[in-house]
């Protein structure tokens, strides 16, 4: 690793930091994904560059992406959240641009922050779609923008983060009521006994024992299990991709899956937040056919993707740095 400069100071505001200058605009911050079968394996080479993932489990992820025809929803749908933001906005006269950041496909977060400069935008409200928080999911992000930032110069305005919303009532209820309706899916000879299994990203335990993702990702299960008055839930992971000889967090769900024969389980997909390859693939198809194959009634909850709460709770995040610079 080169030694660099110095990098633009990254900020993270709390309820207790007090008031500061406005923001003047909102970037959504994601992670990006294929649109097209030419653009899979640029995307993929881009995303695990440096990383130790085998040629094998690459090819598979080619292959999961052909499948899906060769892209991934993800662009679409985090623009669609940035419309139904902007939309709350202005219904509420906040007229504010609101733009999107990918991490790994178009527009990059370079190119929002140059168009967010030439707009005169000097600090801008940044939220990463990441519910739970780890260096891969917030750390990186966060790096990633420090680095546009020093690359566009003098010119590219701050960017502020809210602190973590893993909790948050309207999180909450978004991912309760997608939970909800999947649990409705299911018969009703099955429906009461059904166990419900909060799935996010495997990551390394050595990244996990450094960060709080693990606590807040059962906090967020935790509540939404409440709010449901259901007392059958687990965590579970997916989508490992690393080297096998590193601990990655455990239990797997499709080994979940297989404990819990003769059952029903409704698989909550709360650390994503909206459908991608992981979501389709690795529960739609793969989680499904385990399930199938282990006798388990089988219903996945959808993400929260563009629920309204969860547009409620951008929104309320947003408005806070926009009118005052300070959250809410």
């Amino acid at each position: 690793m080169t030694l660099r400069p110095a990098e633009p100071k990254i900020r993270e505001m709390d309820s207790g930091s007090g008031a500061h200058e406005p923001c003047d605009a909102v970037m959504i911050i994601g992670f990006g994904g294929p649109s097209s079968s030419d653009e899979i394996r640029p995307f993929l080479d881009r995303v695990l560059k440096g990383r130790p993932v085998s040629r094998e489990r690459y090819e598979e992820v080619v292959h999961h992406y052909e499948l899906l025809g060769g892209r991934s929803p993800y662009n679409e749908l985090t623009f669609r959240q940035a419309a139904a933001l902007r939309g709350r906005l202005e219904a509420e006269g906040i007229g504010a641009p609101v733009v999107v950041g990918m991490r790994n496909t178009e527009p990059y977060i370079d190119e929002a922050l140059r168009d967010l400069a030439a707009s005169g935008a000097r600090r801008v409200f940044g939220f990463i779609l990441a519910a739970h928080r780890c260096e891969a999911s917030w750390e990186r992000y966060q790096r990633d923008v420090a680095e546009a930032r020093a690359r566009i110069g003098s010119s590219a305005p701050e960017v502020v983060y809210p602190s973590s919303w893993h909790d948050d009532p309207r999180f909450i209820a978004a991912v309760a009521d997608r939970t909800r309706a999947a649990i409705e899916r299911l018969d009703g000879a099955v429906r009461d006994d059904a166990e419900l299994i909060f799935t996010a990203h495997s990551i390394p335990a050595r990244m996990a024992a450094e960060s709080p993702y693990v606590a807040q990702l059962r906090r967020s299960a935790e509540l939404v299990a409440a709010l449901l008055e259901r007392t059958r839930w687990r965590v579970a992971y997916q989508s490992r991709s690393g080297s096998p000889r590193e601990p990655w967090l455990e239990p797997d769900i499709n080994e979940t899956l297989r404990t819990i024969s003769g059952r029903a389980a409704v698989v909550v997909p709360i650390g994503f937040l909206c459908d991608h390859v992981e979501v389709l693939y690795d529960l739609d198809s793969e989680a499904a056919g385990t399930a199938r194959s282990a006798g388990v009634a089988f219903a996945r909850a959808a993400t929260v993707s563009d629920h309204p709460q969860f547009i409620d709770l951008i929104a309320a995040r947003a408005r806070a740095y926009l009118s005052s610079g300070a959250e809410a």
